[in-house]
């Protein structure tokens, strides 16, 4: 049997909130799709990928939206770092059900639930072959789960943020309006500039494309394809610092 090769030895994954959630349905976390994501890292993870989880809380909370309705944006912000760390317990202990070890490392201290975010701490765990999840954001108001993810993918030396998302690739125009939208297989960060597409907010990017680490854009529902990403294999939309080659 042909042993496959993974791609790359280190990644971030970013999940939303959202995906902890079943399409359609009113449950903020669904025990079910929150097994299957774990299947899918556990099966990654088997490959021996060093794997850390970056996850949103939008499913349960989002500080920007309750900032536009009249709510202090700061005080909305620390809810939503908090909705992160209910999101991130979950996949933890679907993980460790599983067999798969599992960390949870929090940017704002709260020491009966998870460790801080200690950088030389995360290294280890994952060079020990657990996955850890970074929850809480970067512990500051006015920064999303995507520099949350940038920024720890630099801080470990990811080799590339798989970032899991409803469609699968970066286009042109918004997919679900537009049936003539262009998807890209890949693209570069100067192009994704210019052209203004939305593959992460301004602060994420920026870290990524200064730190020269590529992102993988994909439908995370799309059975196989995380497996297929850590792989290498082509899939979604790739955005790094180099141009495509005929």
């Amino acid at each position: 049997m042909k042993t496959e090769t993974p791609a790359y030895k280190r990644v971030v994954l970013k999940l939303s909130g959202e995906a902890l959630q079943e399409r359609g349905a009113r449950e903020n976390i669904s025990p079910a799709v929150v097994r299957e994501i774990a299947d899918r890292i556990k099966d990654v993870h088997s490959l021996g990928v060093q794997i850390s989880i970056v996850i949103g809380g939008g499913n349960i909370w989002r500080g920007s939206s309750a900032a536009v309705r009249g709510m202090d944006r700061t005080t909305a912000d620390y809810m939503g770092m908090l909705a992160t760390v209910i999101n991130a317990l979950a996949l933890r202990s679907t993980l460790t059900k599983i067999g798969v070890e599992a960390r949870v490392q929090t940017a704002i201290e709260m020491k009966n639930v998870a460790e801080p975010f200690i950088l030389g701490r995360a290294i280890r765990h994952l060079e020990l072959g657990r996955v850890v999840i970074f929850a809480a954001g970067t512990g500051n108001p006015y920064f999303s789960t995507d520099t949350t993810a940038a920024l720890r993918a630099s801080e470990i030396g990811a080799d590339v943020i798989l970032k899991a998302t409803k469609v699968d690739g970066v286009y042109d125009r918004d997919p679900n309006t537009d049936p003539n939208a262009k998807r890209f297989e890949r693209i570069t960060f100067t192009e994704a500039l210019t052209k203004r597409l939305q593959v992460m907010d301004s602060t994420a990017f920026s870290l990524c494309m200064d730190n020269k680490i590529p992102i993988v854009v994909f439908d995370m529902y799309k059975p196989g394809i995380l497996r297929d990403a850590v792989l290498g294999r082509k899939v979604g939309t790739l955005v790094s610092d180099e141009a495509e080659t005929k």
